[in-house]
């Protein structure tokens, strides 16, 4: 009896102890420790993302229809240029600044009228840089920045044409983004170069 006396004393002392000290340290060890790197699988998007023909075909059929209307054979907004000193693993991570830029600024602009599927297409991209929410950049953004804005600005020194080559570009998006973002090509062995 003495004992049990004795355990209903300290019995809130060990509620305590329990709530206090043992309960967060149960909820936090699954979690990644902090500054773990988790960006990799973060920075990844399953293949059947792009796999979907009824998007795919919305997409090209989308871009086809604007690249008729394009009159700058010159210029590309959405090439090789863009990987200029970023290196493979922060890809992803420029690619989904890029769709993310034209998504806002040029889908969901006064020409989502101008153009079939162009509400669609948003969608979809939107999508995809949705669960790409927690990727980051590995290492200095200056060269991401600066790539970006020069896409940026070459759209804007086109002017009305910028948007329209944006979107007659949306194939090459959709490649470029499906390249970078998930292990299409690393499986083959057969890489695209710079």
């Amino acid at each position: 009896m003495a004992s049990l006396q004795t355990f209903s004393k300290s019995f809130p002392g060990w509620v305590f102890f329990c709530c206090c000290c043992c309960l967060p340290l149960l909820l936090t060890t699954s979690l990644p420790l902090k500054g773990a790197s988790t960006g990799h699988h973060a920075c990844r998007l399953r293949k059947i993302n792009f796999q979907q023909h009824y998007i795919r075909n919305r997409t090209y059929t989308l871009a086809k229809t604007a690249s008729a209307s394009d009159k700058d054979t010159d210029n590309r907004l959405i090439g090789q240029q863009l990987f200029v000193n970023i290196k493979e693993n922060n890809r992803c991570y420029l690619m989904k600044r890029v769709v993310e830029f034209v998504v806002k600024d040029v889908l969901l602009t006064e020409v989502k009228n101008q153009y079939p599927y162009v509400e669609e297409v948003a969608q979809f991209l939107a999508s995809l840089t949705s669960e790409l929410s927690s990727c980051q950049l590995s290492g200095k953004r200056e060269h991401i920045e600066k790539n970006l804005e020069q896409m940026k600005n070459k759209m804007e020194q086109l002017g009305e044409n910028g948007k329209t080559k944006a979107i007659g570009e949306l194939d090459l998006l959709f490649d470029y983004m499906e390249n970078a973002c998930t292990d299409a090509l690393k499986k083959g062995g057969n890489k695209k170069k710079n």
